[in-house]
């Protein structure tokens, strides 16, 4: 074992009790006090089993985890401990993962557009490995970090209207004129870096992708670099109810992979999976602490006149940056489930609202959602809140994030020590390892763990 992650880190869940019994549990206690905070249950099971599956699938891809889709710590241990590395955008990521032993080796500082203090404290910290994809951000890294070992970021799609969501990576167009810009500020650029969003893309345009990063290599190499590694960046899916399955994605990679990037060629592949690992492992509890009824005269939020009601939560879940929207990311595509603060008979459902706490335009939650009748004291259940909505620690004077319950099945762990090399002791361990991994109340996948690589260093 590495030694992140250990029992005290979370709670073992037994056969037969699953992280639903846990949450009902939860719910129960809260309910009772007079503090019913919004909180988080997190199946570690479920980011163990979406471990094995990606080296399953993608058997020559290194999975370094962004620490801004979920920067809690239970998770870091987790994957740590599963050997997986991290990128960081921000001084502040690079320390958390750090403070726990993770080596500088390990993480690369993947920002496009970093401050110059937080380059300096790579680098007063070891962290070599960073991108750039324009002159400025190479001349801060020439400047800050002189043994900084850099990944040219190149737009898997030069045409404009590709992939809107990118904005990070030059044009094939641009990249010899980078590269010998970077020979002349003696900045080491040991590969590429692409990126094609966090949406889920077509499987193809990861193929399309490679090919462009092959010819980025090709022009590093003519220069006299050593490209040795590519990152192929994130966008698999977190959950099944996307336009492509992961295995999909990861059949065109690995097809793509051989043809531009064959096994032996001395190229080490990294990718950068983030909603895809925590997604689906986390479930939101938070309570209706106020509630208002639409008179029946009002026109309600589709325009028609109706009646219904108003629920303001206790706490809105934490988002790292402020979207685009009012609305938190996670919740804006969620419909909650409802659970009643005591038993009573079935409510009708009614168009309902959703709010934070009174006074700020930005905790509007969802509007137009037909919800049971809610009271204050009941509770709404969003599942699938792992990405982007839970934020670290708050800083002392800020307002409480909401705590998260760590849960795994005693079967998951025996995994995480299998796959860190401990045999299995007993025949009933060793009859258990092909059995599902996930605590969840959703019947998971079952996975023949063997052992697999951890992935190593990336530089």
């Amino acid at each position: 074992m590495n030694g992140y992650l250990d029992e005290s880190n979370f709670m073992m869940v037994e056969e037969g009790f699953t992280t639903r019994d846990l949450l009902e549990d939860l719910l129960v206690e809260l309910s009772q006090a007079s503090d019913q905070q919004a909180f988080f249950v997190a199946d570690l099971g479920d980011i163990v089993k979406k471990h094995l599956r990606f080296l399953k699938a993608l058997p020559r891809v290194k999975p370094y985890f962004p620490v801004k889709c979920n920067g809690s710590e239970g998770v870091i241990r987790l994957l740590a401990e599963l050997g997986a590395g991290f990128a960081c955008t921000s001084k502040a990521e690079i320390a958390r993962v750090q403070d726990i032993g993770v080596p500088a080796d390990k993480i690369f500082y993947s920002s496009p557009c970093k401050q110059v203090a937080h380059i300096k404290y790579a680098a007063s910290r070891g962290v070599r490995l960073m991108a750039f994809d324009n002159e400025v951000e190479l001349s801060k890294v020439a400047r800050s970090h002189p043994r900084a070992r850099a990944l040219l970021g190149v737009a898997a799609d030069s045409s404009p209207s590709a992939h809107p969501s990118m904005a990070f990576g030059t044009t094939l167009q641009s990249c010899r004129r980078l590269l010998e810009s970077a020979k002349e500020q003696a900045v080491e650029v040991v590969g590429v870096s692409f990126r094609l969003g966090s949406c889920a893309p077509e499987p193809q345009a990861f193929a399309q992708a490679v090919a462009a990063a092959q010819l980025a290599c090709e022009m590093g190499t003519e220069l006299g670099y050593r490209m040795r590694l590519l990152d192929i960046g994130g966008g698999f899916p977190g959950t099944e109810d996307t336009g492509a399955r992961f295995e999909e994605m990861a059949a065109v990679i690995n097809s793509a992979l051989d043809l531009y990037f064959p096994d032996g060629c001395g190229v080490e592949i990294v990718a950068r999976p983030g909603r895809y690992y925590v997604t689906s492992a986390f479930t939101l509890a938070a309570s209706i602490t106020a509630r208002e009824e639409v008179p029946v005269e009002q026109p309600g939020s589709d325009g028609r006149w109706d009646g219904g009601t108003a629920g303001r939560w206790d706490r809105p879940p934490c988002v790292p940056e402020p979207p685009p929207s009012p609305l938190p990311a996670p919740l804006q595509r969620k419909s909650p489930a409802a659970r009643r603060a005591s038993p009573c008979p079935d409510r009708p459902s009614r168009g309902s609202s959703l709010r934070g706490p009174a006074g700020r335009a930005e905790d509007r939650i969802a509007d137009g959602l037909q919800l049971p009748e809610l009271q204050v004291g009941d509770w709404l259940i969003f599942e699938d809140m792992g990405a982007y909505a839970v934020a670290a620690p708050a800083p002392l004077g800020e307002r409480p994030r909401p705590r998260i319950t760590y849960a795994m099945s005693r079967l998951a762990w025996k995994a995480v020590q299998l796959f860190q090399g401990k045999p299995p002791q007993t025949d009933d361990e060793r009859e258990s390892v092909c059995a599902p991994l996930s605590c969840g109340w959703e019947m998971s996948e079952s996975l023949c763990v063997t052992p697999l690589f951890a992935p190593a260093s990336i530089t």
